[in-house]
């Protein structure tokens, strides 16, 4: 499987960003998708994350305000509103095969990985 991103970019705080990642070589099996950002000199965090029947999860830290969705299943979308500067990072999406249990599954439970989009919050 590939992913490729998209969007990205800066805002303001308080302001809005899509993201789009759209997969590629896909098997027909049902996947997670995640959408994690990391920062330099920290862990990869997981952001929102949606299973192969539309269930999805959020960090705490941005429920309320970010929302995962898709159009197919090839086709994922991060939007992003009420942007903060603690939202600066670089953001990926990533896939494992899997059920259900993937959507709570930590970044290194993920194994095809896009490419990266940076998104920078100012105050």
């Amino acid at each position: 499987m590939q992913l490729a991103q998209s969007g990205g970019g800066s805002v303001e705080s308080g302001g809005s960003l899509r993201l789009s990642c759209k997969a590629s070589g896909t098997t027909g099996s049902p996947f997670c998708v995640g959408y994690f950002r990391q920062v330099q000199g920290r862990e990869r965090e997981r952001v929102a994350s949606i299973d192969g029947d539309g269930r999805v999860d959020y960090a705490y830290f941005v429920k309320g305000r970010f929302t995962i969705s898709q159009d197919t299943p090839d086709n994922t979308y991060l939007q992003m509103n009420s942007l903060r500067p603690g939202d600066t990072a670089t953001y990926y999406c990533g896939t494992v095969y899997g059920g259900g249990w993937c959507r709570e599954s930590p970044w290194y439970e993920y194994v095809f990985w896009g490419q990266g989009t940076q998104v920078t919050v100012s105050s």
